[in-house]
């Protein structure tokens, strides 16, 4: 038997997504995790800039002669 012959009578269905049947929280319990870490790591590279100020650092060389 070819595949063509076991899917000739196959008609697909629409399946409509219903929150209280299939536990519909989840995904929105990923989102505000995703979106309070987003938040979090900009608050974060906020202060570490802040904290940095607008300092530039520079380095000399390292001369061998002095080791």
């Amino acid at each position: 038997m070819s595949s063509k012959d076991l899917f000739k009578d196959y008609k697909p269905e629409i399946i409509e997504y219903e929150e209280e049947v299939d536990g519909g929280d989840e995904h929105k319990i990923r989102e505000n995790r995703l979106d309070e870490k987003a938040m979090l790591l900009e608050k974060m590279r906020k202060a570490k800039a802040k904290a940095k100020g607008n300092q530039t650092t520079f380095r000399r060389n390292i001369r061998s002669e002095n080791l």
